[in-house]
């Protein structure tokens, strides 16, 4: 009678992965380290002919040249919005490359990155790749962490269905791809809860641990402070349920000293990282630096990061109070919608991906054994969208990369319903959402899912980051020459790339009477969604003839 509980054996040895043992079993140990190597080789493939083939981002040369600052004059001085551990990051590819940096170049932070690309005599596809490695090396590690946290969850079968989602998400290949730090920062996010869910077990090891993580996150995109007041409870609760029902005798005290813990420990990295570029800490921007009121100053104010760590806070709440324009579903507008984000990656997200994240929440909240951690995934996942979706800025699912790297996690929920159809219906929904990541390759920026037409018709719907930042410059330059020799171009380009560098001679139409352009009339997709006056007007007497990348649009006149 007193064994029929047996709660212990229950949370340690589930009886809810049968199919976990089907796949790891004796005599096939070997089954689940090949399926990792093949799920991450083919998203370095993937990654790595993006990165090879795509000219740079609207933000790359941007965080680029920060870069190679911080290389070559130890010093903050550029893009104090986002502090260094990025840029440290992608420092890292750049001094592999050794590009040739000129410091005596005065230009904004954009300039520099452009002038160390295009007017410092380096190749900008060279530098531009050893940029983006270390982001793909570090994301495909973040795969790891995946594949780690749904393993401790629902056992082997569930973590390569997780580690599936992740390897071909769209979103995530796309943006890992880039020298940029979208993904970083959500990767270093589900990093430290991956650790304070271990730290219910051994809190001393992993809260400390946790720490580190949330402040490489911190240290990298000012984003991740949302996420600050659900990581201290987070680690707390862990402290807490780490005491066990018998210990509670002071585990209130220690629960506090877990939340202190971390957030000495996430703290110190921030400091770190600025002290890695300068132990001097010199700050002298190069822009303006706008002043805040009311509760956005005393936030600031009580910040325990370096004072260029809080002027950088000052510019995104400058940003913040700009009127940026916004484009969904065919209708151009100023501000932001609130449900811009969600609709965004309705349209982004594989349809076999969407369904097993809504059936893994379900499972996750269903499923007893399953429950406490859908509180260290839900939390942080609601806390960093609702801060996205309430910002001023609609330019892309990038603002919102750690949503398939948590739900692919919640999705292998799914293998712990004790259904028999449930591993077949699973299995199907990740071949589904493979074939429809694989199918978009090389063009993972652009892509959107078949219920909206694919990666061809997601410049209808959306702009910017979503489908074109300036990445299809190198491919323009083949087309033309290609397929239009000798035409006179005329160009429209959203991008910081140079189209002179790449062998694109062109003159902007909207600086001439409309009645003198004739010939080619090349526009990127986000220019046209955005058209009007001389250029609406240009585009409505033109007949579309080609398209780059699902990016630009060629028309003749």
């Amino acid at each position: 009678m007193a064994r029929a509980p047996h709660p212990v054996p229950a949370a340690r040895a589930p009886r809810e992965v049968p199919a976990a043992r089907s796949l790891t079993g004796s005599h096939r140990p070997w089954l689940v380290p090949l399926l990792v190597v093949v799920l991450l080789a083919q998203m370095a493939v993937a990654m790595v002919t993006t990165a090879v083939q795509q000219t740079p981002t609207i933000d790359e040369p941007v965080y680029v040249g920060t870069a190679a600052s911080y290389l070559h004059e130890h010093r903050i001085r550029y893009n104090p919005e986002h502090p260094p551990l990025g840029k440290l990051v992608i420092g890292a590819g750049l001094a592999l490359a050794d590009p040739h940096y000129d410091p005596s170049f005065t230009g904004d932070q954009g300039q520099v990155g452009r002038h160390l690309l295009y007017a410092s005599g380096n190749d900008p596809w060279r530098v531009m790749l050893w940029a983006r490695l270390p982001v793909i090396v570090l994301t495909l590690a973040f795969g790891l962490v995946v594949f780690a946290f749904a393993r401790e969850l629902v056992g082997g079968a569930g973590a390569v269905l997780a580690l599936a989602l992740y390897a071909f998400s769209p979103d995530v290949i796309a943006h890992g791809s880039l020298a940029t730090l979208d993904v970083l920062t959500a990767g270093f996010l589900l990093t430290s809860v991956w650790l304070l869910w271990r730290a219910r077990r051994r809190p001393r090891l992993y809260v400390p641990l946790a720490g580190l993580a949330a402040g490489a996150a911190l240290a990298t995109r000012m984003s991740a402070l949302a996420a600050v007041p659900v990581l201290l409870a987070l680690a707390a609760w862990s402290v807490w349920q780490a005491a066990g029902p018998a210990d509670r005798r002071g585990a209130l005290a220690r629960a506090a000293a877990g939340a202190g813990v971390l957030a000495a420990a996430a703290v110190a990295v921030v400091w770190a990282s600025y002290l890695a570029v300068d132990p001097r800490l010199r700050w002298s921007p190069e822009q303006h630096v706008p002043v805040v009121h009311g509760l956005r100053a005393l936030l600031v104010d009580l910040m325990p990061f370096p004072e260029a760590y809080r002027d950088g806070m000052r510019v995104q709440f400058g940003f913040e109070n700009q009127p940026w324009q916004g484009y969904l579903f065919g209708r151009l507008y100023t501000g932001s919608l609130w449900y811009y984000l969600p609709a965004a990656l309705l349209v982004k997200t594989p349809l076999g991906m969407l369904a097993l994240w809504a059936a893994g929440a379900v499972a996750m909240v269903a499923v007893r054994r399953l429950r406490p951690a859908a509180l260290y995934l839900f939390a942080p996942t609601a806390v960093l969208l609702v801060a996205a979706m309430t910002g001023s800025r609609d330019f892309g699912t990038r603002y919102a990369v750690f949503v398939p790297m948590f739900l692919a996690v919640a999705a292998a929920g799914v293998l712990a319903v004790r259904r028999r159809w449930a591993g077949a219906v699973a299995g199907a929904l990740v071949l589904f959402a493979g074939a429809s990541s694989v199918r978009t390759f090389p063009y993972y920026l652009p892509y959107s899912n078949e219920a909206f037409g694919g990666p061809a018709k997601t410049h209808l719907r959306l702009h910017d980051s979503n489908v074109d930042w300036g990445q299809d410059l190198g491919r323009l330059a083949d087309r033309l020459r290609e397929r239009y020799p000798g035409e006179r171009i005329w160009l429209v380009y959203k991008g910081s790339g140079v189209p002179s560098y790449y062998g694109i001679e062109a003159s902007d139409p909207r600086k001439v009477p409309v009645d003198t352009v004739r010939g080619l009339l090349v526009v990127s997709d986000s220019s046209v969604a955005k058209a009007r006056g001389r250029l609406a007007e240009l585009i409505d007497s033109s007949r579309s003839i080609d398209q780059v990348g699902h990016s630009i649009t060629i028309y003749r006149r």
